[in-house]
């Protein structure tokens, strides 16, 4: 995909490739504090050198559209679960699954952590000047043992009916794990008792439908994972590593971009 830069009028302006907001850049052996991302720490997984050319070097990679459908179905649960936050009952969720003692969760930072792009969740890693944030889909709360539950909305159009037993075997679903993985790591790090099991909340339409008629109709699947966050840790201290580096790391041989910008400079 040929992507096209544009400014806020929806107008043609020369792409620059190169971020121009200084906050975005990291300066190796810099104290001050510098936020990272879930998703920029997920790159960093992914493919240490583009994670270094994009917060170390600045460069610009090119845009992506925004997944509107997605994005939506997340903001219609969220309005959802906000309902039943309000009252503190259950959703209709956690019964069909046998959730007796979880509410959503209610707190006065809410909005705050499942702003991803001004706030999210957050905390200092150990005494260094990174901050680590994250937008979280939302929180339940066990009334019984006091525990907080992360939870991730997931949207998606498959005829195949969705199993909680095997969600999570396509490789690139990995990150999809990770995901729950961090947003435990930052609540425990906020203080908070983290439950052992998150859950995804996928909603899948499967197509049976006789035709669109003005909507779309949705399964729900609830689908449990326990959280594993003993690579975190590790892999924030490579990546800082990695950050006070004057030499651009290897790439990952899997990785596209790489690939692309290989092949470009023999043709």
């Amino acid at each position: 995909m040929i992507s096209l830069k544009t400014n806020s009028k929806g107008e043609y302006v020369p792409a620059p490739g190169l971020r121009t907001r200084k906050s975005s850049i990291y300066i190796p052996g810099q104290s001050e504090d510098f936020k990272v991302s879930r998703s920029k720490l997920t790159d960093f997984r992914k493919c240490p050198k583009c994670f270094y050319l994009d917060r170390v070097k600045g460069l610009a990679y090119p845009s992506t559209p925004g997944w509107t459908l997605n994005a939506r179905t997340d903001d219609l649960l969220k309005k959802e679960f906000d309902e039943c936050r309000e009252q503190e009952i259950p959703h209709r969720i956690m019964g069909t699954y046998g959730l007796k003692d979880v509410v959503p969760f209610k707190h006065e930072d809410m909005d705050r952590w499942r702003d991803s792009i001004h706030h999210g969740l957050e905390a200092r890693f150990r005494d260094s000047n990174i901050i680590l944030h994250g937008g979280v889909d939302d929180v339940w709360w066990n009334v019984k043992n006091e525990q907080v539950i992360v939870v991730d909305y997931k949207s998606q159009a498959s005829k195949y009916q969705v199993r909680p037993e095997t969600y999570l075997y396509p490789t690139h679903k990995r990150w999809y794990a990770e995901q729950l993985d961090f947003y435990a790591y930052l609540l425990d790090q906020m203080g908070f008792d983290v439950a052992h099991t998150g859950y995804f909340y996928v909603v899948n339409e499967d197509g049976s439908s006789p035709g669109f008629h003005g909507k779309l109709t949705f399964q729900e699947t609830l689908v449990p994972y326990d959280c594993k966050t003993d690579w975190i840790e590790p892999s924030v201290e490579e990546m800082i590593e990695t950050l006070n580096s004057e030499q651009v790391p290897d790439g990952n041989e899997s990785c596209e971009n790489c690939a692309y910008v290989r092949e470009r400079e023999t043709v």
